[in-house]
């Protein structure tokens, strides 16, 4: 999965669908699963005496989604987009928008096999 955890992502589809851009907060399942901040909200149901509620009641937590509901927000574009994965001159791995081509972070470091003679 190419989103990492702190990336923005915008909601594609759901009942967040269209909303602004979020936060990633982490990753789970290898990629498959995203927790994003103020997205998928549910209440847990907490007995009285629970150490993160003593007093008892309604917790508001985050749940995961599915990570083929977002889509990463490149800044650039100001809106949700691909990304693909391309070697720099000097050998190292980066991710890319793929609309305009901006850099959105690297992967792996330099490697000499890699660098563009």
């Amino acid at each position: 999965m190419k989103i990492k955890r702190g990336d923005q992502v915008v909601v594609i589809s759901g009942d967040e669908q269209g909303s602004t851009p979020r936060r990633v907060s982490e990753v789970l399942d290898g990629g498959d699963k995203l927790v994003v901040e103020g997205v998928n909200l549910v209440h847990k149901h907490v007995k009285r005496g629970h150490p993160k509620s003593p007093q008892g009641g309604r917790l508001r937590k985050e749940m995961p989604i599915h990570s083929s509901k977002v889509m990463y927000y490149c800044e650039k574009c100001s809106r949700g987009v691909r990304l693909g994965y391309r070697y720099t001159e000097d050998g190292s791995k980066e991710r890319f928008c793929r609309k305009c081509g901006a850099a959105a972070g690297s992967v792996s470091p330099a490697r000499a096999k890699y660098a563009k003679k």
